[in-house]
């Protein structure tokens, strides 16, 4: 992680002793910034995904987020009850107003409700041919076919030929990008991308591919070959989040300017601390936690034997105030 120290642009004389001028101290404080990612996604209440689970993520690995609502999940840590979208025109301006102030280094895509938002998204993106997108494709099994597929049409029609990298759960991606799909066999992640690569996506991020040993395997493909994979063994919960965690840790990274194999490879182990270390705040599913990093090392509890503090030693003083 990174830490960024920058002073405040009031500050800065012009006459300082450099000698440099002020676009020359702009750009140079820009060197210094974190990369920004422009993220569309929802609000999602119980922090398993969403604008939350990518702010963390993203924060983690040393990029700024840049978040655009594109509606709200109803929702609880066990599962989402129903999603409220945002009008299309409120994302479009959200998004206009921050990319004419801000240098957007990559644009990520999750769930974001209706093919009309999805239009609007697709839009946007094409205003700014030279900027990466990487898109996650979440599973919609919540929702109602007649919600889903118009959903996966506009998604693959509009946004996958702008996609750079696809990433989503095997049987997720399986099932919509090859539902006639008849082999004795799964298809493979190559399949996968090849499915993908037909609609412009140069490449895809397959996870959670079954293997045996309760092992899964992860791997990273393009139409032509299989560049990368990494394996991890199975846990035993039911986690929420952490394809949300996957892909904002690999869009920070590659905003970073981390090369795509390195950047997967990070992002993969980076999802699978977030997980082993998981937590459960309600009566649900596992949430990873996406600041384990900050976690008190074991080594630091050990020190000294100081009791916990009492709760009431943080509690307000009473009011004894008369009227």
């Amino acid at each position: 992680m990174k830490t960024y120290l920058l002073p405040s642009r009031a500050a800065s004389d012009p006459a300082d002793l450099t000698g440099a001028s002020d676009d020359e101290n702009l750009e140079t404080q820009e060197d210094l910034n974190p990369p920004c990612v422009l993220v569309f996604n929802a609000s999602d209440p119980s922090g398993a995904g969403g604008l939350a689970g990518d702010a963390l993520a993203m924060a983690s690995v040393g990029a700024h987020m840049l978040p655009v609502v594109t509606g709200a999940y109803a929702r609880d840590t066990a599962e989402i009850f129903d999603h409220f979208p945002f009008d299309e025109e409120a994302v479009a301006e959200q998004a206009r107003a921050i990319l004419e102030d801000v240098e957007v280094r990559l644009i990520k895509v999750g769930f974001v409700g209706t093919p009309e938002i999805l239009s609007t998204i697709a839009e946007t993106a094409s205003d700014y041919p030279d900027l990466p997108l990487v898109a996650y494709m979440p599973n919609l099994s919540w929702w109602e076919e007649n919600q889903i597929e118009p959903y996966h049409d506009a998604f693959r029609d509009l946004l996958l030929p702008q996609t750079t990298v696809l990433v989503g759960n095997h049987s997720t991606l399986w099932r919509w990008l090859l539902p006639d799909w008849t082999g004795d066999r799964s298809p493979t992640a190559r399949d996968i991308a090849r499915a993908a690569g037909e609609h412009g996506v140069p490449y895809t991020l397959v996870t959670g591919i079954v293997l045996p040993d309760q092992y899964f395997d992860n791997v990273l493909a393009s139409p032509q070959a299989v560049l990368a994979n990494e394996k991890f063994e199975r846990l035993e919960a039911v986690f929420s989040g952490a394809g949300d965690t996957l892909s904002a840790a690999l869009a920070a990274l590659l905003a970073s300017g981390t090369d795509l194999t390195a950047a997967t490879s990070e992002a993969l182990s980076y999802m699978d601390r977030c997980l082993d270390s998981g937590f459960r705040p309600g009566m649900g599913h596992v949430l990873p936690d996406r600041l384990f990093w900050a976690q008190t090392e074991e080594d630091d509890e050990e020190d000294g034997d100081a009791s916990p503090a009492d709760p009431a030693d943080f509690a307000l003083p009473p009011h004894e105030t008369r009227h």
